[in-house]
């Protein structure tokens, strides 16, 4: 486990971050003192990448659904100075 300073943590929290990520612990204090510790989400990183991937994935198949139940027939410009009227 790392042990910080609160000045330094702002000054290096992309790194600290980095670590995190890595699964390491980091314990940020002040005067000495532990205030708060940073540890990894258990879902975060290529897991919750995968998830967003797959909401994205099943909303475009959706939107494929829709666009196919919609009948256009005919020529696009017609069809829109029709709705122009």
């Amino acid at each position: 486990m790392k042990i910080v300073p609160v000045y330094e943590a702002k000054n290096r929290f992309s790194e600290l971050l980095a670590a995190v990520e890595q699964g390491e612990t980091v314990s940020i204090t002040r005067r000495g003192a532990p205030v708060a510790r940073l540890i990894a989400e258990p879902t975060a990183g290529k897991t919750g990448r995968n998830e967003a991937r797959k909401r994205i994935a099943a909303g475009f198949e959706r939107l494929r659904g829709l666009r196919a139940s919609i009948p256009l027939d005919g020529d696009l410009k017609a069809i829109t100075r029709e709705g122009a009227d």
